[in-house]
């Protein structure tokens, strides 16, 4: 997803932006950055364990033939929006064990640990990185120790699963793709126990969910709480969720969505703004349509 940017009157400086054709890199166009983004001299947002930049990436697309018709020719130009995201203070970028299709299946993953590690930056910048990973609730994962297989090492196994294929010793975040109360309710506590397990074995450091609704939400929460396991969530405009208060991470495939959504950072919308959207959004016919995969 990309957003209109705003123009900074901030001091600015040229960034090259270039795309993969036929497995070739060249240069398409230059761009305007602000010299400092707000977050370069402004703490990190704190949630939990994890200190995390007010706006992530999300990368559905990288590795996903069907939908995003993506092609490895594309690599390239994703490290460059991978090293232009972190150059501007984004540290957090959300992937899916099952985001790639086919043979490509965990090909975002692979990808992210791959730009990791040849970010070419301070290396305090590269440790601070942090993955959130969401596990399928795919209807073979019955038991914790599934969901454990699905994240940590296994000598016999090659990239099959998420530390696997991201190369890294512990992910920022392990959560719930989706849940399955809504078409196999009795599936949902094996997921719960599964993030538990995960979390207790120390192969994450913290623990979310996506696509839960508050009522689901609230039951999570509390089943996670009585278990001592902390319960974050990191998941309309940009800005309008920055400055709600939420941290956003919409998707990116290029340098141009890249740019296009650093630029809802360095400003703020008005508190008047803020309610003029808001009352919008109420008065909007038209409501997001549910699917089988969120919760109420």
């Amino acid at each position: 997803m990309a957003v209109c940017a705003i123009t900074a009157s901030a001091p600015t400086r040229y960034i090259s932006c270039f795309s993969a054709q036929n497995d070739t890199v060249t240069a398409s166009s230059r761009f305007k950055l602000p010299l400092f983004w707000p977050w370069q001299k402004v703490q990190k947002v704190k949630v939990g364990p994890l200190t995390i930049s007010p706006m992530g990436f999300g990368t559905w697309a990288w590795g996903n033939q069907l939908l995003w018709g993506y092609e490895e020719s594309m690599d390239n130009e994703l490290q460059q929006v991978f090293d232009l995201a972190v150059d501007n203070g984004v540290n957090l970028f959300d992937t899916a064990d099952s985001y790639g299709t086919g043979r490509l299946n965990g090909q975002s993953e692979k990808l992210l640990g791959k730009f990791i590690r040849e970010y070419k930056g301070k290396k305090r910048v590269q440790d601070d990185i942090v993955i959130a990973t969401k596990f399928a609730a795919y209807p073979w994962r019955l038991t914790p120790g599934q969901f454990v297989d699905a994240c940590k090492f296994h000598t016999e196994w090659h990239f099959r699963s998420s530390l696997e294929r991201l190369q890294l010793e512990k992910i920022g975040i392990g959560q719930l793709h989706w849940s399955t109360a809504n078409y196999a309710p009795l599936q949902e506590r094996a997921l719960w126990d599964g993030l538990i397990a995960m979390y207790e074995k120390g192969l994450v450091r913290a623990v979310g969910v996506s696509n839960y609704g508050p009522k689901q939400l609230a039951k999570i929460h509390n089943y996670l709480k009585n278990r001592g396991v902390p319960l974050r969530t990191a998941q309309v405009a940009i800005n309008w969720c920055i400055s709600s208060g939420t941290i956003p991470i919409p998707g990116v495939k290029t340098v141009q969505q890249a740019q296009d959504n650093l630029g809802a950072l360095g400003w703020r919308l008005s508190s008047n703004e803020l309610i003029e959207l808001e009352d919008a959004a109420r008065q909007s016919p038209r409501k997001m349509i549910q699917n089988i995969f969120q919760t109420r």
